[in-house]
């Protein structure tokens, strides 16, 4: 799959990459992406729901009468659940919500997901982005000129880029992401897909290596 490479002010520069069609020309499978997108939303949550059993809320622990000859039913202390502010039964408790799924299916949703946005045209290849200084506004001016500036874009790097990241960040409709930390949650949850040359490029040297 041959791509344009684009310069910041959106012209092409007469450069294109080849994306291997191994990884952005597959035929997508939705249950994969629907699992490692599960599996990221899952492992977001924080799992600290707490509610107070029997043994932890307040109140005395005599009981309250004795256990006959009341004419009433056998009661033990006040904590017991069926009181106003005893505790709670089989409440939940703090517990993770993450599972684990196979590398070789994590990789086969990432494909999938990256095989969808080459579909739909969706992948933009553009020159690297370097600045002196964090400049938002540069930044967005890249993504008008681009004809991305109202999309949400994922902006991969191959490696960490501190005036970039200063850049992006604070640009409410992008995410930036290094090549290596690419999930399949950003890349469904993104209109298009921003690679910059040098990251772009990682792909075809690893097909080339392989």
């Amino acid at each position: 799959m041959q791509v344009e490479v684009l310069n910041k002010a959106g012209k092409a520069t007469g450069r294109t990459i080849e994306l291997p069609e191994e990884i952005f020309g597959i035929e997508p499978n939705d249950h994969v992406i629907y699992l490692a997108v599960k599996q990221y939303q899952a492992a977001q949550r924080q799992g600290t729901h707490k509610v107070k059993t029997r043994a932890e809320v307040k109140g005395a622990s005599r009981k309250l009468h004795r256990q006959k000859g009341t004419g009433g039913s056998r009661k033990g202390n006040i904590r017991n659940p069926l009181y106003k502010g005893g505790g709670t039964v089989f409440g939940p408790k703090p517990h993770g919500y993450d599972f684990k799924l196979n590398r070789k299916v994590k990789d086969l949703a990432k494909m999938s997901a990256l095989s969808y946005k080459a579909k739909e045209n969706a992948i933009v290849v553009v020159e690297d982005i370097n600045f002196e200084t964090p400049k938002t506004k540069e930044f967005v001016s890249v993504l008008n000129n681009l004809n991305i500036g109202n999309k949400k874009a994922l902006v991969v790097i191959p490696d960490y880029n501190d005036n970039l990241y200063l850049s992006l960040r604070n640009v409410p409709s992008v995410v930036g992401s290094l090549l290596a930390d690419v999930n399949t949650y950003d890349l469904i949850n993104s209109d298009v897909l921003v690679l910059t040359e040098s990251a772009a490029k990682v792909f075809s040297e690893e097909e080339a290596a392989a």
